[in-house]
């Protein structure tokens, strides 16, 4: 947990070190950008209450090297000697970390500010000088209070003191500061969720002590961020109406895939992100259509009216209707998309690519810009310009695209314009992050049953093959996650099992360091299930690798590696021999204790086999 916030609140700062042997000018240079540092050091504000001392201290120290700059920038004489310009280079990116740190401690969340610090004093074997004992064990103990009836009211109210939480317009910046956190950590841990569930109650206690103080005046009369208007009894939301990520009562409830419910723009905006997780279960999105709740905004709506709460209004416009010029943010009315789609189907060279990049921003905001653009005329326009050969105007063009299809009813257009061939053969042939882009478009687009066909028959599975192997990061999961969703069909199983595909998933399963066990062992539980795959895994000499997940692997790593190794086993007994004499037994029954349910019944049977196997024939 701490040093992934640490990731989030020192972000990747680039060393821009080079070899040795720079001229005097690139010296200067960087003491330039260095002296430029400084300054912005000296003009950040002062840190939260927590860190006031640290954070000056470190401000005041950072500032005494403005004179040796100055002095550096005065010389008349280069300098050239070994390794100053490393030094030099290295000073600068200290002072870059040093200037994102005071920045996120000046806005950043007081909850996960006071975590962190507490988590990185503990790993700091020997010290007890920590900034506040007192409030960090105020935290410890609110954290450890699972249940709101076991939470101690007096430390509750002194860590709102502390912390400076009092007002709503206190805790509505700290939930946006924990909010952006999720984001961009890319991961919701369970201590972020404990903070999330702190400042839940912090509120409460806010609203249950002080019932006639003020909202903000953007909320006042109708507080729909909080759902509670300002009357002398202020009822508490019942939990399971707040949106897990903003903990704010709902006004546009959708489900995911996994079932969780969020608020729609809470929810877009992680998907918006690049996240094809579920923010509450960490589980994969196998797709990312939102669902409308409409009985949890019928039970809202009744909520609100049974408690005198102003329900909150949703937003949006009908689906095609005059509204949507509001729809498009701070970006313009329906006729900016008009003048977009002018440039793009006969402006310059140019043109075309600063509109195809426009309108792939567009389509990422929201809904409602998405159901705007294609309504506009803009994807068979999108779909030409796959085929140009302006490498940055390809990406905007299958970018756009993907963010199009995230809405439901785009899908079924960006098909019907014949977008999937020009899509293949952008996977095939186009920039990294362009095959990334088309990869996940065809993910998107496969959520659609009659689709899975025609991409399979489209020549996809080969390319999708192709960039697992040789993608990076980012595109190896992106390749992954169509491959899974293409597998589903029946017909492109042999297809993917044809292109090669069992061999670049054996080796994301014996290298953890890829992250990709889940996704290589998902896909090939779903390959087991066809003759075709199931000869060439066991060729892969898959049987020691799939016994090993089973005893070490995660959970769902444990029950899909089962599953394979029963598929195995049932249609060879050379493999059922094999796992006996690597010892499976032993996982195996562990795994009918303590596995998922799935799990176990993969377990049982194959233990039934292995039981079967020891027995001698009857004579």
């Amino acid at each position: 947990m701490a040093a992934e916030m640490m990731r989030v609140c020192v972000p990747d700062v680039e060393m821009d070190l080079v070899e040795a042997g720079g001229d005097g000018g690139d010296v200067m240079a960087v003491v330039e950008s260095c002296m430029e540092l400084v300054n912005e050091i000296a003009g950040v504000g002062e840190c939260r209450i927590y860190l006031k001392k640290e954070g000056a201290n470190l401000v005041r120290r950072l500032k005494l090297l403005a004179p040796m700059f100055e002095e550096l920038r005065e010389m008349k004489q280069p300098l050239l000697k070994d390794n100053t310009l490393q030094a030099m280079q290295s000073l600068r990116s200290a002072l870059k970390h040093a200037v994102e740190i005071l920045k996120f401690s000046h806005d950043g969340s007081k909850l996960f500010m006071v975590e962190l610090v507490h988590a990185q004093f503990k790993r700091a074997k020997g010290r007890a000088d920590t900034p506040d004992l007192e409030l960090e064990k105020d935290l410890s103990t609110v954290l450890s209070q699972r249940s709101d009836r076991d939470v101690d009211q007096p430390v509750l109210r002194r860590l709102a003191e502390k912390l400076q939480l009092k007002t709503i317009a206190d805790l509505k910046q700290e939930s946006l500061a924990l909010h952006d956190i999720v984001i961009r950590c890319g991961d919701a841990d369970e201590r972020l969720e404990q903070m999330s569930g702190i400042l839940r109650r912090l509120k409460d206690l806010l609203l249950t002590e002080n019932p006639e103080m003020d909202a903000p005046d953007s909320e006042k009369g109708s507080n729909t961020c909080g759902g509670l208007t300002d009357k002398s009894s202020s009822p508490v939301i019942p939990d399971e109406f707040r949106c897990p990520i903003s903990l704010e009562l709902m006004k546009d409830p959708v489900i995911v895939a996994t079932g969780q419910t969020y608020e729609r723009s809470c929810i877009q905006k992680w998907i918006d992100s690049g996240h094809r997780t579920c923010p509450k279960t960490q589980q994969m999105l196998p797709h990312v259509v939102l669902t409308p709740n409409y009985v949890l905004r019928s039970l809202i709506a009744q909520w609100c009216e049974t408690n005198g709460v102003e329900l909150p209004k949703r937003t949006g416009c009908s689906r095609y209707g005059k509204a949507c010029g509001s729809m498009l943010d701070n970006s313009g009315d329906r006729a900016t998309v008009d003048v977009l789609l002018q440039k793009l189907s006969s402006g310059t060279a140019e043109d075309q690519r600063a509109a195809a990049g426009e309108l792939r921003l567009l389509a990422k905001r929201n809904a409602d810009n998405r159901i705007c653009i294609a309504e506009a005329g803009a994807i068979p326009l999108l779909v030409n310009l796959l085929s140009t050969p302006d490498a940055r105007t390809q990406e905007h063009a299958v970018t756009a695209l993907l963010n199009l299809s995230i809405y439901e009813n785009n899908k079924g257009a960006i098909v019907m314009s014949g977008a999937i061939l020009p899509i293949v053969e952008v996977l095939k042939v186009g920039s990294m992050e362009a095959r990334e882009n088309a990869a996940a478009t065809l993910f998107s687009l496969s959520v659609v049953d009659e689709n899975k066909i025609t991409i399979g028959a489209s020549g996809a599975i080969p390319a999708l093959v192709g960039l697992l192997c040789e993608g990076s990061q980012r595109g190896k999961k992106d390749a992954a996650t169509a491959l899974f969703n293409l597998s589903i069909y029946q017909g492109n199983k042999a297809r993917a099992v044809r292109a090669g595909v069992v061999s670049p998933l054996m080796q994301l399963l014996v290298d953890p360091s890829a992250g990709m066990v889940d996704e290589a062992l998902a896909i090939l539980a779903i390959l087991a299930s066809h003759q075709e795959g199931k000869i060439a895994i066991g060729n892969a000499d898959a049987i020691p690798i799939l016994v090993e997940l089973i005893r070490v692997g995660s959970p769902r790593n444990r029950e899909n590696a089962a599953a394979v190794l029963l598929a195995l086993c049932t249609s060879d007994p050379q493999h059922l021999v094999a796992a006996r004499e690597l010892g499976a037994y032993e996982p195996l029954s562990d795994l009918v204790q303590n596995g998922t349910a799935r799990a176990k019944r993969k377990a049982a049977s194959l233990l039934e086999h292995i039981n079967r196997s020891e027995q001698p024939p009857s004579s």
